[in-house]
């Protein structure tokens, strides 16, 4: 049964009538709230092959409604057919967010006359709480003809909805030869914070220690571990339903997400409950307890070998004394070893420990641009001073690190 939560939001976008209607060289752009049948079908075709298909979508859009207003790009080819359906979302964002205290400092002067500056209303291609993708075009089965179309009716669509900015938000490095083109359409590309990967073809988590780390490392892992042993017992399971947990985990990870210093989506209990009910097939929930109280807990989504580590949480009362960032992740990455995954991908930040855990970065990148041409230049000028990734400077020390550009 769908919570009324839930129910409330649908109720708020019943309307088919698009917000956008526009002519392009292809055929018609149209920005809308919710999808007819037709373009459900081609949403749902669209988003098949991705770990985020597009129930995940649909999740995000109705728990997470109010941080941010999830709409759909629907594009028709000039028979009228709807060939993709593209998410976005309409957020205002801070774009010094995630730059030193000096730089922030810096336009606090210029903020006090006018508070909106570099505090933008945005086009943002992709997902409200992961990683981009791009629909696949109904007829040919690639994303060739989406990437054309967005990138000839994306600016104009962003100007009849007043975004001053585009951006494609956190797409995987693969997406480079398909994007890359977008700098025709004035689109420059930048680092987005990176996620983290390790393969994982090791026999088991003794082999990975052996194999991957160094003596140092493997000698302070064993030293936290057997201080964790020698505390209260924790221990470890896995469900794929969360929903009768939720008033213990939730407060868990909001506890990590106060202590991020880089915030965008905060989660919440229709995001977890909506993930438990619509993708119990990928979705999967690793718990641990000491007693019968939950200490800590992750969100992972599993998909074509690849086990997700999405979303944390942790009792600090806990997780201090006893380790238990290390101990949730040796768990994880036994527990992916042990049911056959080949690789394990870690969402972004918290770069420290994955630099020692000889994780390699997996890049994530931005394609920006303004609306308006001549300011587009100026921000072309600016966006590598604004980029996250060059004031991390555990980022640097990846032996990779270069792929981030």
């Amino acid at each position: 049964m769908i919570s009324s939560e839930v129910s409330q939001t649908k109720q708020k976008f019943d309307s088919h009538s698009p917000r956008v209607r526009l002519k392009t060289s292809f055929g018609t752009a149209l920005v809308q709230d919710q999808l007819t049948h037709e373009d459900r079908v081609a949403f749902e075709f669209g988003f098949r092959r991705y770990a985020l298909d597009h129930r995940y979508y649909e999740i995000t859009h109705l728990a997470l409604t109010s941080h941010f207003d999830h709409l759909y790009l629907i594009l028709k080819d000039a028979g009228g057919k709807t060939r993709a359906v593209q998410p976005f979302l309409f957020v205002r964002q801070d774009l010094v967010m995630g730059t030193p205290a000096l730089v922030r400092r810096s336009i606090e002067p210029i903020r006090k006359v006018a508070p909106w500056f570099l505090r933008l209303p945005m086009m943002m291609i992709g997902c409200s709480a992961g990683e981009g993708d791009i629909a696949a075009d109904l007829v040919s089965g690639d994303i060739s003809w989406t990437v054309d179309a967005l990138q000839g009716s994306l600016p104009k669509v962003a100007r009849a909805l007043g975004a001053f900015m585009i951006v494609f938000k956190d797409y995987p490095k693969s997406y480079r030869s398909s994007l890359d083109r977008l700098s025709a359409a004035g689109f420059t590309r930048v680092p987005s914070m990176p996620a983290t990967g390790l393969d994982l073809d090791f026999r088991d988590f003794e082999d990975y220690l052996s194999r991957k780390l160094s003596h140092a490392m493997r000698k302070n892992l064993r030293r936290k571990f057997r201080k964790a042993a020698a505390g209260p017992p924790i221990t470890f399971e896995v469900c794929t339903d969360i929903r009768p947990h939720l008033d213990e985990v939730l407060p868990l990870y909001r506890a990590v997400y106060e202590r991020a210093s880089q915030k965008f989506e905060e989660l919440n209990s229709s995001y977890f409950s909506q993930l438990s009910q619509e993708m119990p097939d990928r979705s999967r929930f690793l718990v641990w307890r000491q007693g019968n109280k939950i200490v800590g807990f992750a969100s992972c989504i599993v998909y074509d070998g690849v086990l997700r580590d999405n979303y944390i949480g942790l009792d600090y009362s806990v997780a201090f004394d006893q380790h238990l960032y290390f101990v949730t992740w040796r768990d994880t990455v036994s527990w992916a070893m042990e049911n056959g995954y080949r690789h394990y991908h870690s969402a972004p930040l918290n770069y420290d420990p994955k630099l020692h855990f000889r994780m390699e970065l997996e890049p994530l990148d931005l394609y920006v641009r303004a609306t308006n041409t001549s300011f587009n230049l100026i921000l072309r000028r600016l966006l590598p001073v604004l980029e996250p990734t060059r004031y991390d400077p555990v980022l640097q020390k990846f032996p990779n690190a270069a792929e981030l550009w």
